[in-house]
């Protein structure tokens, strides 16, 4: 598989509008770089909650067919890639009950840090759960609640949770979004005429032809009814802890993250970079996509031209067939290939978003070196990752992440560059438009502005002496 992190969660929501479903269709269409593995929408229309559900890509799973039973003038929709929970289908969302309160459906992007603790307490209360996945003791803690309304059994479920948590849920007449009080993941609000819209990033606002009004508040529960738009926020005043990654790598360019341009953000990254970790070179080439943007910021602030030197092949799938034979680097070079006229006798600056384990980096760098270039030089736009991420982030262990557990010589070396450049973490707070104090860095620093349980599996992973082990050597790649 290529050495990435993986996405995280894309969720949606709207209401007030004769085609939900179909809009939420798209709006997940937008949102599928934030997940792979599974898609579902929900729709509600004044008296049932209907829900569909498969493992796959949004275009797999839905069609006219499918989305003929999702009537109604509210739904929600969600993809999946997992961050707790298996990737099976009973783990897919939206997830979908019936309890004394009415049906309810919820969408999650985060990871909920005490879940397992709450879990292991409703079991004992006599709870049964259907699914592994975090999400599911928020259905279990809203079904509990004596709360005499819809709007109270939210609150006081959501009240216990700590972690990361953006959701959009639906019941028979309301949308409800909520997003933890340190604001971990983005969720936007959006209008398309008289309906409401939330959504993961303004991205999916732009392909329905919404307008961003502004961002759900860390805190905060939105509940759009029959009475119009209410807002709620029961959760005490905290520090917020914006994940920094969503402007390294995950939200797509096109989206507004934070209040801020992804775009913008990810092209001083690279002008940031370029100040700190210049060197003479002939050509700035970009790892597509996730380096372009930065890419683009180097070339601009170091005077060098950017070229395509690697084009990347975007109709592979999942999965694909192999050869018989033994093709060295086979997952990179289906995915890449090197443009030989651009690359051949030249000084090159690869620019990247990241390295995790380090071995596909090497695998390009190698790439580059064999289409002729003179020298290689692989720069990140974002600090040395060191520590798992416990927010809903998909990062390996700690003992798996190359910056944790080597130098950065030794991970030169291994990679096979002539040099290697990671930008500072006071680059990459000052790229967010002095907003640094508002993000979570804890994967560049090991420092976690929310604690989690100190029986948790994560928290074995972190603290346990990590020796440095011996780094990986050719090993056989698939696309995944």
């Amino acid at each position: 598989m290529f050495d990435k992190f993986r996405d995280e969660c894309g969720v949606f929501g709207i209401y007030g509008h004769a085609e939900a479903s179909k809009m939420a269709y798209l709006g997940l269409y937008s949102l599928q770089h934030r997940g792979q593995e599974s898609a579902g929408i929900a729709s509600a229309d004044g008296t049932k909650v209907r829900a569909v559900r498969q493992m796959g890509y949004v275009n797999d799973i839905f069609n006219e067919t499918t989305l003929a039973p999702l009537v109604g003038h509210i739904a929600i929709g969600h993809t999946r890639y997992s961050t707790a929970g298996d990737s099976k289908l009973l783990n897919a969302q939206p997830i979908l009950i019936d309890c004394v309160h009415g049906q309810v459906g919820i969408c999650h992007n985060g990871n909920i840090v005490n879940a397992d603790e709450i879990r292991e307490r409703l079991v004992r209360a006599g709870s049964i759960f259907q699914t592994n996945s975090d999400t599911e003791v928020v259905l279990h803690l809203y079904a509990r609640s004596r709360a005499g309304s819809v709007e109270d059994a939210v609150v006081e479920s959501i009240t216990q949770l700590t972690g990361a948590f953006s959701l959009a849920m639906i019941t028979r007449d309301q949308l409800i979004a909520v997003r933890d009080p340190h604001g971990f993941r983005p969720l936007a609000l959006g209008r398309l005429g008289e309906s409401w819209v939330v959504c993961s990033e303004t991205c999916a606002l732009d392909l329905i032809g919404a307008t961003y009004v502004r961002d759900v508040e860390p805190g905060e529960v939105v509940i759009v009814g029959p009475d119009g738009l209410r807002s709620i926020k029961p959760f005490p005043a905290s520090r917020l802890s914006h994940c920094i990654f969503e402007h390294v790598y995950f939200a797509r360019p096109d989206s507004e993250v934070f209040g801020e341009s992804v775009n913008e953000v990810r092209t001083n990254l690279g002008r940031e970079l370029a100040r700190e970790t210049g060197v003479p070179a002939d050509v700035i080439v970009p790892i597509p996509d996730s380096g372009v943007c930065a890419a683009i910021g180097y070339s601009e602030e170091a005077k060098i031209p950017l070229r395509f030197g690697l084009i990347r092949n975007h109709y592979v799938g999942r999965t694909f067939i192999e050869p018989a034979q033994s093709i060295r680097h086979f997952g990179v070079k289906v995915k890449l290939n090197p443009v030989k006229s651009i690359l051949t006798g030249r000084r090159v600056v690869l620019i990247d978003d990241s390295i995790v384990r380090g071995t596909t980096s090497r695998k390009i760098v190698k790439m580059v070196r064999a289409a002729g270039a003179a020298e290689v030089h692989l720069r990140i736009s974002c600090p040395p990752t060191i520590s798992p991420c416990f927010y809903g982030v998909d990062t390996p262990r700690r003992q798996e992440l190359i910056a944790a557990t080597h130098s950065l010589e030794e991970i030169r070396k291994y990679i096979a560059a002539d040099t290697l450049g990671y930008l500072s973490l006071g680059g990459l707070l000052s790229s967010v438009n002095g907003k640094g104090a508002a993000y979570c860095t804890s994967c560049y620093t090991g420092q976690y502005p929310v604690a989690f349980p100190r029986d948790h599996s994560g928290y074995l992973q972190l603290t346990l002496k990590v020796d440095a082990e011996p780094l990986p050597q050719e090993e056989p790649e698939t696309v995944g």
